[in-house]
């Protein structure tokens, strides 16, 4: 019997040792569908990007024109203004009566009439 259970013994410990080896595979690379997402995410985030920036120069542009309006627009209402001013002075009655007797006009109060001003 003792050589019987050493059998017994053996086998055991050779089952044992002869347990199913787990095998590890090392992974380095990546799977194709993997890559191919990957891919496709690069593609996402550069055309976002170029978006962004691409959207960020319109504005630029944008706003440039905007203040480049807003100059002519200041200068444009300097010059009314002035011109303005202009016709005040040059409207006044004394000036006018003074240039209808340079042209020779004489006041004839049948033709006459009363305009009211603004």
């Amino acid at each position: 019997m003792g050589n019987l259970a050493r059998k017994l013994q053996q086998e055991q410990q050779q089952k044992q040792v002869q347990a199913p080896k787990i095998v590890r595979k090392n992974r380095l690379g990546f799977s194709p569908g993997e890559k191919i997402l990957a891919f496709i995410f690069c593609v996402a985030l550069c055309f976002g990007a170029v978006q962004i920036i691409s959207n960020q120069a319109a504005i630029y542009e944008i706003n440039k024109d905007i203040q480049e309006t807003s100059s002519i627009i200041q200068s444009q209402q300097k010059v009314n203004a002035d011109l303005a001013m202009q016709v005040e002075e040059l409207s006044t009655y004394e000036r006018i009566w003074a240039k209808a007797k340079e042209l020779g006009l004489k006041l004839n109060e049948n033709n006459v009439k009363v305009v009211q001003g603004q």
